[in-house]
């Protein structure tokens, strides 16, 4: 199987690359080349911004794939840009969507593949929904290969799954904890939560390609595990050999202290998810998401203590924090 993946060394794509090359996919990377340490052995690397589509087209001329993977599509002029490269060029075109853009708030607790797709909060999850609706037009006017897959909450070695972080990355959270400050849970941190492994989530990405049951599917690949964010922040806090001090704070309190928080929080993790993965199950047979999270955050929290590049400072959000918490808790006392 010949395949191209559009990006590929992220925290889903990088997993999924690993995992195509070990199982003797003749895999392609075409990226700008920023993370070469990340392309697995065995990997081609093609240096170039799939933005220049001229240049992308001409690097390409001649090539066809079984299977090309577009893991940094987030706009509907990314899929149109793509439908014009690869038509004609590959048995199948995976678009990856985000289980974001599910009905908020949900009409069911349990979310298929077929639950409304509607996020009146989030501009990232509308526009995914764009381009999944051009992606599927394209399939049923011309018979584009397409395949959409809609990852949750998926992590790996280089990030801790947490609900509220800053700019800089998650590391700060870790800071905290370690610290003994208080550490911010959206609500009562009772809402419940799912969490994917990136190598769980690659077995069931590459159990998709090149599958022609897949073709003019969408499919979400999740864990079956289900948590509450309390017990998310209290099984990170023993990675760390610490009590975490959780601090429950309305989710609308916080986005009004940072509207940026409005779609990540309103729009996905302050609602309740439980996924059915009955698809995935019917078209991978044998998938099952095995790393548990406490299994999972133990070994990401171990990496990152060892890699200090990974240690990314975030004073800004630490001062934010502090901020929002004497604010709010000020606010509780003057209501008595």
């Amino acid at each position: 199987m010949k395949a191209l993946f559009i990006g590929g060394t992220g925290t889903i794509s990088s997993a999924a690359a690993a995992l195509a090359v070990k199982n003797g996919v003749e895999l392609t990377l075409l990226n700008r080349g920023s993370h070469p340490e990340l392309v697995p052995q065995g990997a081609e690397l093609l240096q170039a911004d799939i933005n220049d589509e001229d240049s992308v087209c001409k690097l390409l001329q001649g090539r066809k794939f079984d299977v090309v993977a577009d893991f940094i599509a987030y706009l509907p002029a990314h899929v149109e840009r793509d439908i014009r490269l690869f038509s004609g060029k590959t048995n199948q075109y995976i678009f990856i969507s985000s289980a974001s853009a599910y009905q908020k708030p949900a009409s069911n607790f349990l979310i298929t593949e077929s639950t409304p797709l509607c996020n009146p909060y989030w501009q990232y999850s509308r526009n995914k929904i764009a381009c999944e609706e051009i992606l599927m037009l394209a399939y049923r006017s011309d018979n584009f290969p397409v395949t959409i897959i809609r990852p949750s909450h998926t992590y790996g070695d280089t990030k801790v799954p947490v609900a509220i972080s800053g700019s800089k990355g998650n590391w700060q959270v870790l800071e905290r904890m370690r610290a003994g400050k208080p550490i911010i849970v959206h609500g009562d941190g009772l809402s419940l939560w799912v969490l994917t492994h990136n190598t769980d989530f690659a077995k069931g990405f590459v159990g998709l390609m090149d599958n022609p049951h897949a073709i003019g599917e969408a499919v979400h690949i999740t864990s079956d595990e289900v948590l509450t964010w309390n017990a998310i922040y209290r099984t990170i806090g023993k990675a760390l050999d610490v009590e975490p001090n959780l601090v429950h704070i309305p989710s609308e309190f916080l986005a009004a202290y940072n509207p940026e928080f409005l779609g990540g929080l309103l729009g996905d993790k302050s609602n309740s998810v439980v996924f059915d993965n009955t698809k995935i199950k019917t078209l991978v047979p044998g998938f099952c998401a095995q790393v548990r999270f406490d299994q999972g955050i133990r070994h990401t929290v171990d990496f990152l203590l060892s890699h200090p590049e990974y240690q990314v400072p975030d004073p800004e959000f630490d001062t934010w924090c502090d901020k929002v918490i004497s604010a709010y808790c000020s606010g509780m006392l003057k209501s008595f």
